[in-house]
């Protein structure tokens, strides 16, 4: 008898070079085999009549083979055989490519359903190279999956249907029956079974839904012993101090949403157990002055803030708002970044490990053997989403031993509430849903390309107005391999300085630049020296220039929702009315014309998620988590709500799953934190 964790190559025919095939698909174990889902599902449950399946679309037909015609040689390794089927009313011509021992499977006056796509004339329907199966009343769905070369779905279907029969375990279910009962749920290996091979609709449905609940489940699990790990540690110790020193250095009032996230980070900092808190808020919302007001506190306790950033051109930024900001409250500030000079560098760590800076902000530089601290307390990451759970986590382990830091990441990703807790599961949530006094929302426009020089001219209406703006395109430069039709920043940049804005400051910016010469084009932009900037990508975090009011995105098609909403958030930071304009072929795209229509970005990432589908939108292989095999974090909301609910109740019962009938949810959650490394 096999286990869920016996080598694949344990099924029969299987063997070595097969299990070479099914590593390219991840899959290593029987257990594994058994979760490598369906994409799709072959419906015999209506098959066509001959005469009248639709023209050149996929369909099964049922019919009976009633004459096989010789092999003819078509030419040197291509040989052609010809079946005649008939389902008794009409005749289908059935031509096959090199299928000789296919063909003399078929058996005369036995019926068999054919798969395929129709052609021919009404009097003389035809099919060439359809998949068979034997006519069997049972056979409702025949699963399609996701392939590699030298395997097909009959294999993999033959190999799924054996290792049902011999793995051990399948009847042991790790979700306790209380909460099967509750929620309605088939028991495990009906689940598997009817998602390979379901009997119908209905058996299908409740499949998947057993099988989604499972996964969400899990990670729900997952992220909530994550969550209680961190909690066992002894946080850096803080204690009240007065803020008001702080709400000073502003001219103006923070927003309703910056005050209640204040407090409570504040609220956390002062707690026994390491703060480990999400602050999440759209483009402008005001996210830095919250990490600000930590840091502040810190200090004030005794205590260093690490803030790291995904980009040079970010932590430079950083570095200069904070400093601004600190400056003559005694809070001294440094910058560590890769591009620096070694002398700089050493400096820098050097006033670390003495104490003598308060705050750092940096790069992944920070994460450096060489970077220690005096009294690290609290730890900042910027874009959250640019960092996996490692790496906040190698950051926090330069504390003091036995003083855990504190911990704020922070996102401008908007996400769902709901999905929020199951993706930052490990974390608290602070939700920045208020943007300050005198934001305007961003005006977005579609165009098409023949458009563009109009768009120009609107443009330089804007310069003359003293305002500044920015040309995005997807491509840095083109190469040999550069699909027809794309912008790249190089090029448009040079045509653009010659031409259509002759006589205005243009530069370039792109991430192949090296750091010193991406700084100094950003200075001039934010000094004004320059009025248009043609760029990449690289401008889509946290770039903050007032000036710029216009942002035209040349072939918008190419980027996602959510990511056209962060590119659109570099405009829009000053007081003057601003603008967004797309240019795109695809101007009749539905996703196009929905971040037209909204400026809030949680509506986008919801709409993102809906017309894009999940995959691993979230990049949750970045956070450390498993991608999703088979749950939709957005097809059916009250099924997330119920797999937290459910989590968060075996837990508050018993914390680290101990009890002898969670004992498989245990082992099932380590191999799960252990594959995704978190």
């Amino acid at each position: 008898m096999a286990t869920l964790s016996t080598n694949i190559q344990y099924l029969k025919g299987v063997g070595e070079k097969r299990a070479q095939l099914y590593a390219r698909l991840g899959i290593a174990t029987i257990g594994d085999l058994l979760e490598y889902y369906p994409r799709d599902y072959i419906d015999f449950s209506h098959p066509c009549a001959i005469i009248s399946a639709p023209y050149d679309q996929p369909c099964a037909i049922r019919a009976r083979v009633a004459a096989k015609s010789p092999e003819q040689r078509i030419r040197k390794g291509l040989s052609l055989f010809k079946v005649l089927a008939t389902d008794g009313q009409s005749d289908l011509l059935i031509t096959f490519f090199n299928a000789k021992y296919a063909v003399a499977a078929l058996k005369e006056e036995e019926s068999y359903l054919f798969y395929g796509r129709a052609t021919g004339r009404i009097g003389r329907r035809e099919m060439a190279s359809p998949l068979v199966f034997p006519d069997d009343p049972d056979l409702a769905f025949s699963p399609v999956y996701p392939l590699t070369e030298g395997l097909s779905s009959k294999m993999v279907a033959a190999n799924i249907r054996q290792a049902l029969e011999l793995a051990d375990g399948l009847d042991e279910d790790p979700i306790p029956p209380e909460i099967l009962l509750a929620n309605r749920l088939c028991r495990r290996r009906d689940a598997l079974e009817n998602i390979h091979f379901p009997t119908d609709e209905q058996a299908l449905a409740k499949a998947r839904n057993r099988l989604m609940f499972e996964e969400l489940f899990y990670l729900n699990l997952a992220m909530g012993q994550v969550k209680r790990t961190s909690q066992k540690e002894a946080a850096a110790p803080m204690g009240p101090v007065s803020m008001d020193g702080f709400y000073r250095l502003f001219p103006f009032a923070l927003t309703g949403a910056q005050q209640r996230s204040i407090d409570e980070c504040l609220a956390d900092l002062c707690r026994p157990v390491p703060m480990n808190r999400l602050l999440q808020g759209d483009v402008g919302s005001g996210k830095t002055m919250v990490a600000a007001a930590c840091a502040y506190f810190a200090a004030q306790n005794g205590c260093q803030t690490a803030m790291m950033a995904p980009t040079e051109i970010l932590a430079a930024q950083h570095y200069q708002t904070w400093s601004k900001l600190f400056a003559g409250t005694g809070i001294s500030i440094g910058l560590l970044t890769g591009s620096m000079g070694a002398a700089a560098k050493r400096a820098v760590k050097e006033q670390l490990a003495d104490g003598q800076l308060s705050i750092v902000v940096g790069t992944h530089a920070l994460l450096q053997d060489s970077v220690a601290f005096d009294r690290l307390g609290l730890v900042v990451t910027d874009e959250q989403h640019r960092f996996g759970v490692s790496q906040r986590m190698a950051l926090a382990q330069k504390a003091q031993a036995g003083q855990h830091p504190h911990v704020l990441v922070m996102s401008a990703t908007p996400i769902p509430r709901t999905l929020a807790f199951i993706i930052y599961g490990d974390l608290d949530l602070s939700i920045l849903d208020e943007m300050p006094k005198g934001r305007q929302p961003v005006k977005t426009y579609l165009i098409d390309p023949p458009k563009r020089e109009r768009a120009y001219g609107f443009i330089r209406r804007h310069l003359d107005a003293g305002e500044q703006a920015y040309i995005v395109c997807p491509l840095v430069e083109q190469g040999e391999n550069s699909p027809e039709g794309l912008e790249s920043a190089v090029e448009e940049a040079q045509r653009l300085a010659r031409e259509s804005f002759s006589g205005y400051g243009v530069g370039m910016l792109h991430g192949r630049m090296k750091a010193a010469e991406k700084e100094r084009v950003m200075a001039d932009f934010q000094s004004g020296k320059l009025q248009l900037l043609v760029s990449t990508t690289v401008i889509e975090v946290g770039v903050d220039v007032p000036g710029a009011t216009v942002m035209l995105i040349q072939n918008a098609e190419r980027f996602g929702l959510s990511q056209l909403h962060q590119l659109r958030g570099r405009v829009g930071r000053g007081k003057a009315e601003s603008f967004c304009i797309l240019v795109s072929t695809q101007t009749d795209s539905p996703r196009l014309q929905a971040i037209c229509k909204t400026n809030d970005g949680f509506r986008v990432a919801e709409e993102d998620l809906k017309l894009r589908g999940p995959g691993d939108f979230f990049g949750l292989r970045q956070h450390g988590l498993p991608v999703m095999k088979i749950a939709g974090l957005l097809e059916d909301i009250a099924l997330v709500d119920r797999t937290r609910a459910a989590a968060l109740a075996v837990l508050a019962a018993d914390p680290d799953l101990t009890l002898p009938e969670h004992t498989p949810l245990r082992i099932r959650i380590a191999r799960m934190l252990e594959t995704a490394g978190a």
